[in-house]
Protein backbone atom coordinates (compact mmCIF):
# COMPACT_ATOMS: atom_id res chain seq x y z
CA UNK A 1 0.00 0.00 0.00
CA UNK A 2 1.36 3.38 -1.05
CA UNK A 3 1.89 5.91 1.77
CA UNK A 4 0.95 9.57 1.60
CA UNK A 5 1.89 12.65 3.62
CA UNK A 6 -0.89 14.70 5.21
CA UNK A 7 0.28 18.22 5.86
CA UNK A 8 3.79 19.51 6.37
CA UNK A 9 4.26 18.19 9.92
CA UNK A 10 5.29 14.66 8.94
CA UNK A 11 1.99 12.77 9.30
CA UNK A 12 2.22 9.74 7.00
CA UNK A 13 -0.74 7.43 6.33
CA UNK A 14 -1.75 4.68 3.92
CA UNK A 15 -3.16 6.12 0.68
CA UNK A 16 -6.50 4.56 1.61
CA UNK A 17 -7.78 4.71 5.17
CA UNK A 18 -10.77 3.06 6.80
CA UNK A 19 -13.77 5.06 7.98
CA UNK A 20 -15.15 3.15 10.96
CA UNK A 21 -18.37 5.10 11.66
CA UNK A 22 -20.74 2.72 9.86
CA UNK A 23 -19.65 -0.20 12.03
CA UNK A 24 -21.48 1.33 14.99
CA UNK A 25 -23.60 4.22 13.80
CA UNK A 26 -25.36 5.98 10.94
CA UNK A 27 -26.00 3.23 8.40
CA UNK A 28 -28.47 1.11 10.33
CA UNK A 29 -28.01 -1.04 13.46
CA UNK A 30 -24.53 -1.50 14.95
CA UNK A 31 -22.68 -4.55 13.65
CA UNK A 32 -21.32 -7.40 15.77
CA UNK A 33 -18.34 -6.08 17.72
CA UNK A 34 -16.19 -9.20 17.35
CA UNK A 35 -16.75 -9.21 13.58
CA UNK A 36 -15.79 -5.54 13.32
CA UNK A 37 -12.63 -6.04 15.41
CA UNK A 38 -11.67 -8.83 13.02
CA UNK A 39 -12.33 -6.56 10.02
CA UNK A 40 -10.25 -3.68 11.41
CA UNK A 41 -7.35 -6.04 12.09
CA UNK A 42 -7.71 -7.52 8.60
CA UNK A 43 -7.37 -3.98 7.23
CA UNK A 44 -4.05 -3.57 9.06
CA UNK A 45 -2.83 -6.91 7.68
CA UNK A 46 -3.60 -5.61 4.18
CA UNK A 47 -1.61 -2.41 4.60
CA UNK A 48 -4.15 0.12 5.88
CA UNK A 49 -2.62 2.26 8.62
CA UNK A 50 -5.19 5.09 8.87
CA UNK A 51 -8.38 4.68 10.92
CA UNK A 52 -11.12 7.26 11.42
CA UNK A 53 -13.60 7.51 14.29
CA UNK A 54 -15.28 10.16 16.51
CA UNK A 55 -16.68 10.40 20.01
CA UNK A 56 -20.14 11.17 18.63
CA UNK A 57 -20.34 7.92 16.64
CA UNK A 58 -22.60 6.05 19.00
CA UNK A 59 -21.84 8.20 20.97
CA UNK A 60 -18.66 6.59 22.24
CA UNK A 61 -19.18 3.00 21.05
CA UNK A 62 -17.18 3.45 17.84
CA UNK A 63 -14.13 4.84 19.65
CA UNK A 64 -14.32 1.90 22.09
CA UNK A 65 -14.46 -0.54 19.16
CA UNK A 66 -11.52 1.07 17.36
CA UNK A 67 -9.53 1.25 20.58
CA UNK A 68 -10.02 -2.43 21.35
CA UNK A 69 -9.32 -3.54 17.78
CA UNK A 70 -6.11 -1.55 17.41
CA UNK A 71 -4.64 -1.81 20.92
CA UNK A 72 -2.33 -4.76 20.00
CA UNK A 73 -1.31 -2.98 16.77
CA UNK A 74 -1.04 0.57 18.10
CA UNK A 75 2.51 1.25 16.91
CA UNK A 76 1.58 0.38 13.32
CA UNK A 77 -1.39 2.71 12.88
CA UNK A 78 -2.62 6.31 12.83
CA UNK A 79 -5.89 6.94 14.67
CA UNK A 80 -7.99 10.01 13.94
CA UNK A 81 -10.89 11.09 16.14
CA UNK A 82 -12.98 14.24 16.55
CA UNK A 83 -14.40 16.74 19.03
CA UNK A 84 -16.97 19.48 18.69
CA UNK A 85 -20.39 18.16 19.67
CA UNK A 86 -22.24 17.99 22.96
CA UNK A 87 -22.71 14.34 23.86
CA UNK A 88 -24.49 14.84 27.18
CA UNK A 89 -27.77 13.53 25.73
CA UNK A 90 -27.41 9.77 25.04
CA UNK A 91 -27.96 8.88 21.41
CA UNK A 92 -27.79 12.45 20.12
CA UNK A 93 -25.13 14.94 19.11
CA UNK A 94 -26.88 17.62 21.16
CA UNK A 95 -25.52 20.58 19.21
CA UNK A 96 -22.07 22.04 18.67
CA UNK A 97 -19.56 22.62 21.47
CA UNK A 98 -15.94 23.57 20.74
CA UNK A 99 -15.34 25.47 23.96
CA UNK A 100 -11.79 24.86 25.24
CA UNK A 101 -12.97 23.00 28.35
CA UNK A 102 -15.02 20.62 26.19
CA UNK A 103 -12.13 20.00 23.78
CA UNK A 104 -9.93 19.08 26.75
CA UNK A 105 -12.61 16.83 28.28
CA UNK A 106 -13.16 15.04 24.96
CA UNK A 107 -9.41 14.52 24.50
CA UNK A 108 -9.09 12.87 27.94
CA UNK A 109 -12.16 10.65 27.39
CA UNK A 110 -11.12 9.69 23.85
CA UNK A 111 -7.62 8.70 25.01
CA UNK A 112 -9.20 6.25 27.45
CA UNK A 113 -11.68 4.80 24.98
CA UNK A 114 -9.00 4.47 22.29
CA UNK A 115 -6.65 2.78 24.79
CA UNK A 116 -3.77 5.05 23.85
CA UNK A 117 -1.64 7.79 25.34
CA UNK A 118 -1.78 10.06 22.27
CA UNK A 119 -4.33 10.95 19.57
CA UNK A 120 -2.57 11.02 16.19
CA UNK A 121 -5.03 13.38 14.48
CA UNK A 122 -7.63 15.39 16.40
CA UNK A 123 -10.25 17.04 14.19
CA UNK A 124 -12.79 19.71 15.01
CA UNK A 125 -15.84 17.79 13.77
CA UNK A 126 -17.81 20.88 12.72
CA UNK A 127 -16.96 24.57 12.95
CA UNK A 128 -18.62 26.12 16.01
CA UNK A 129 -19.66 29.70 15.18
CA UNK A 130 -19.86 30.58 18.89
CA UNK A 131 -16.15 29.87 19.52
CA UNK A 132 -13.42 31.73 17.58
CA UNK A 133 -11.40 29.24 15.56
CA UNK A 134 -8.22 30.80 16.98
CA UNK A 135 -9.33 29.66 20.43
CA UNK A 136 -10.01 26.15 19.14
CA UNK A 137 -6.63 25.94 17.37
CA UNK A 138 -4.88 27.34 20.47
CA UNK A 139 -6.44 24.69 22.68
CA UNK A 140 -5.33 21.89 20.37
CA UNK A 141 -1.88 23.51 20.17
CA UNK A 142 -1.68 23.22 23.97
CA UNK A 143 -2.74 19.56 23.81
CA UNK A 144 0.02 18.95 21.25
CA UNK A 145 2.55 20.65 23.56
CA UNK A 146 1.36 18.39 26.40
CA UNK A 147 1.92 15.29 24.25
CA UNK A 148 -1.76 14.24 24.21
CA UNK A 149 -2.31 15.02 20.52
CA UNK A 150 0.10 14.85 17.57
CA UNK A 151 -1.75 16.68 14.78
CA UNK A 152 -4.67 19.11 14.35
CA UNK A 153 -7.42 18.67 11.76
CA UNK A 154 -10.61 20.38 10.64
CA UNK A 155 -13.78 18.92 9.12
CA UNK A 156 -16.17 20.65 6.71
CA UNK A 157 -14.43 24.00 7.28
CA UNK A 158 -14.42 26.83 4.76
CA UNK A 159 -11.37 28.59 3.35
CA UNK A 160 -11.28 31.53 5.78
CA UNK A 161 -11.60 29.29 8.83
CA UNK A 162 -8.84 27.03 7.50
CA UNK A 163 -6.50 30.01 7.04
CA UNK A 164 -7.24 31.46 10.49
CA UNK A 165 -6.77 28.10 12.24
CA UNK A 166 -3.57 27.32 10.32
CA UNK A 167 -2.04 30.65 11.41
CA UNK A 168 -2.33 29.57 15.08
CA UNK A 169 -1.57 25.83 14.80
CA UNK A 170 -0.60 24.18 11.50
CA UNK A 171 -3.50 22.09 10.21
CA UNK A 172 -2.38 18.63 9.09
CA UNK A 173 -5.60 17.65 7.32
CA UNK A 174 -9.05 18.77 6.30
CA UNK A 175 -11.75 16.11 6.24
CA UNK A 176 -14.70 16.88 3.99
CA UNK A 177 -16.88 15.08 1.50
CA UNK A 178 -15.34 14.71 -1.95
CA UNK A 179 -16.05 12.28 -4.77
CA UNK A 180 -17.38 12.21 -8.31
CA UNK A 181 -20.74 12.61 -6.54
CA UNK A 182 -19.67 15.87 -4.82
CA UNK A 183 -16.97 18.01 -6.43
CA UNK A 184 -17.43 21.40 -4.77
CA UNK A 185 -14.03 21.21 -2.96
CA UNK A 186 -12.30 21.60 -6.34
CA UNK A 187 -13.33 25.27 -6.57
CA UNK A 188 -11.64 26.78 -3.50
CA UNK A 189 -10.82 24.16 -0.89
CA UNK A 190 -8.27 22.02 -2.73
CA UNK A 191 -6.26 25.01 -4.09
CA UNK A 192 -6.12 26.45 -0.55
CA UNK A 193 -4.95 23.14 0.93
CA UNK A 194 -2.27 22.84 -1.74
CA UNK A 195 -1.09 26.41 -1.07
CA UNK A 196 -0.88 25.89 2.71
CA UNK A 197 0.52 22.34 2.65
CA UNK A 198 -2.53 20.68 4.23
CA UNK A 199 -3.66 17.12 3.50
CA UNK A 200 -7.17 16.26 2.34
CA UNK A 201 -9.14 13.31 3.73
CA UNK A 202 -12.32 12.78 1.70
CA UNK A 203 -15.12 11.06 3.57
CA UNK A 204 -17.93 9.37 1.61
CA UNK A 205 -15.55 8.85 -1.34
CA UNK A 206 -18.08 6.37 -2.72
CA UNK A 207 -21.00 8.80 -2.39
CA UNK A 208 -22.37 7.12 0.77
CA UNK A 209 -22.54 3.89 -1.19
CA UNK A 210 -24.20 5.27 -4.31
CA UNK A 211 -21.10 5.06 -6.53
CA UNK A 212 -20.73 1.32 -5.88
CA UNK A 213 -23.67 0.66 -8.21
CA UNK A 214 -25.42 -1.36 -5.49
CA UNK A 215 -28.11 1.28 -4.79
CA UNK A 216 -30.95 2.35 -7.07
CA UNK A 217 -34.30 4.12 -6.80
CA UNK A 218 -35.92 0.97 -5.37
CA UNK A 219 -33.39 0.36 -2.57
CA UNK A 220 -34.92 0.51 0.91
CA UNK A 221 -32.74 1.57 3.83
CA UNK A 222 -33.10 0.49 7.45
CA UNK A 223 -35.25 2.96 9.41
CA UNK A 224 -32.18 4.02 11.45
CA UNK A 225 -30.08 4.73 8.32
CA UNK A 226 -29.36 8.45 8.08
CA UNK A 227 -29.61 8.34 4.27
CA UNK A 228 -33.39 8.37 4.77
CA UNK A 229 -33.01 12.05 5.72
CA UNK A 230 -30.65 12.98 2.85
CA UNK A 231 -32.39 14.70 -0.10
CA UNK A 232 -29.89 13.21 -2.55
CA UNK A 233 -31.14 9.75 -1.55
CA UNK A 234 -34.85 10.23 -2.09
CA UNK A 235 -36.06 7.85 -4.82
CA UNK A 236 -36.59 10.61 -7.41
CA UNK A 237 -33.03 11.93 -7.01
CA UNK A 238 -31.56 8.44 -6.97
CA UNK A 239 -33.25 7.80 -10.30
CA UNK A 240 -31.90 11.07 -11.71
CA UNK A 241 -28.37 10.35 -10.42
CA UNK A 242 -28.26 6.87 -11.93
CA UNK A 243 -26.60 8.41 -15.00
CA UNK A 244 -23.42 8.94 -12.97
CA UNK A 245 -23.36 5.32 -11.82
CA UNK A 246 -23.98 4.15 -15.39
CA UNK A 247 -20.94 6.18 -16.47
CA UNK A 248 -18.80 4.60 -13.74
CA UNK A 249 -20.00 1.14 -14.73
CA UNK A 250 -19.03 1.67 -18.39
CA UNK A 251 -15.53 2.85 -17.45
CA UNK A 252 -15.17 0.01 -14.94
CA UNK A 253 -16.05 -2.56 -17.59
CA UNK A 254 -13.30 -1.24 -19.87
CA UNK A 255 -10.80 -1.43 -17.01
CA UNK A 256 -11.96 -4.82 -15.73
CA UNK A 257 -12.71 -3.13 -12.41
CA UNK A 258 -15.76 -2.20 -10.36
CA UNK A 259 -17.45 1.24 -10.18
CA UNK A 260 -16.18 1.63 -6.58
CA UNK A 261 -12.60 0.97 -7.69
CA UNK A 262 -12.87 3.57 -10.46
CA UNK A 263 -14.28 6.13 -7.99
CA UNK A 264 -11.39 5.59 -5.54
CA UNK A 265 -8.70 5.50 -8.24
CA UNK A 266 -10.09 8.78 -9.64
CA UNK A 267 -9.90 10.43 -6.21
CA UNK A 268 -6.35 9.25 -5.54
CA UNK A 269 -5.27 10.57 -8.94
CA UNK A 270 -6.46 14.11 -8.19
CA UNK A 271 -3.68 15.15 -5.78
CA UNK A 272 -0.83 13.35 -3.96
CA UNK A 273 -2.00 14.73 -0.60
CA UNK A 274 -5.45 13.08 -0.78
CA UNK A 275 -6.16 10.00 1.41
CA UNK A 276 -9.81 8.86 1.19
CA UNK A 277 -11.46 6.91 4.02
CA UNK A 278 -14.14 4.63 2.55
CA UNK A 279 -16.10 2.77 5.20
CA UNK A 280 -17.29 -0.81 5.06
CA UNK A 281 -18.44 -3.63 7.33
CA UNK A 282 -17.58 -6.44 4.90
CA UNK A 283 -14.20 -8.02 4.16
CA UNK A 284 -14.92 -8.49 0.44
CA UNK A 285 -15.77 -4.78 0.14
CA UNK A 286 -12.56 -3.86 1.97
CA UNK A 287 -10.61 -5.92 -0.55
CA UNK A 288 -12.54 -4.37 -3.43
CA UNK A 289 -11.62 -0.90 -2.14
CA UNK A 290 -7.97 -1.89 -1.86
CA UNK A 291 -8.16 -2.84 -5.54
CA UNK A 292 -9.16 0.75 -6.23
CA UNK A 293 -6.00 1.98 -4.51
CA UNK A 294 -3.92 -0.31 -6.74
CA UNK A 295 -5.66 0.81 -9.95
CA UNK A 296 -3.83 3.43 -12.04
CA UNK A 297 -5.85 5.66 -14.34
CA UNK A 298 -4.03 7.25 -17.29
CA UNK A 299 -4.27 10.95 -18.16
CA UNK A 300 -6.57 9.91 -21.02
CA UNK A 301 -8.79 7.92 -18.62
CA UNK A 302 -9.04 10.91 -16.29
CA UNK A 303 -9.82 13.25 -19.19
CA UNK A 304 -12.61 10.96 -20.41
CA UNK A 305 -14.09 10.70 -16.91
CA UNK A 306 -13.94 14.47 -16.45
CA UNK A 307 -15.62 15.13 -19.80
CA UNK A 308 -18.38 12.60 -19.22
CA UNK A 309 -19.00 13.63 -15.59
CA UNK A 310 -19.19 17.32 -16.57
CA UNK A 311 -22.35 16.61 -18.55
CA UNK A 312 -24.13 15.04 -15.55
CA UNK A 313 -25.75 17.29 -12.96
CA UNK A 314 -26.15 15.56 -9.58
CA UNK A 315 -29.63 16.04 -8.12
CA UNK A 316 -30.38 16.71 -4.44
CA UNK A 317 -28.57 18.25 -1.47
CA UNK A 318 -26.05 16.06 0.37
CA UNK A 319 -27.44 16.84 3.85
CA UNK A 320 -30.80 17.51 5.48
CA UNK A 321 -31.60 21.14 6.23
CA UNK A 322 -30.23 20.76 9.79
CA UNK A 323 -27.04 19.14 8.49
CA UNK A 324 -26.51 21.88 5.91
CA UNK A 325 -26.50 24.49 8.68
CA UNK A 326 -23.44 22.83 10.24
CA UNK A 327 -21.28 23.22 7.14
CA UNK A 328 -18.91 26.16 7.25
CA UNK A 329 -18.59 28.04 3.99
Amino acid sequence: MEKRKLGSQGLEVSALGLGCMGMSFGYGPAHDKADMIQLIRAAVERGITFFDTAEVYGPFTNEELVGEALAPLRQQVVIATKFGFNTAVPGTAGGLNSRPENIRAVAEASLKRLRTDVIDLFYQHRVDPSVPIEEVAGTVKDLIAEGKVKHFGLSEAGVQVIRRAHAVQPVAALQSEYSLFWREPEDEIIPTLEELGIGFVPFSPLGKGFLTGKIDEHTEFDKTDFRNTVPRFNPENRKANQALVDLMSRIAQDKQATPAQIALAWLLAQKPFIAPIPGTTKLHRLEENLGGAALRLSADDLHQIAQAAASIKVAGERYSEAGQKMINR
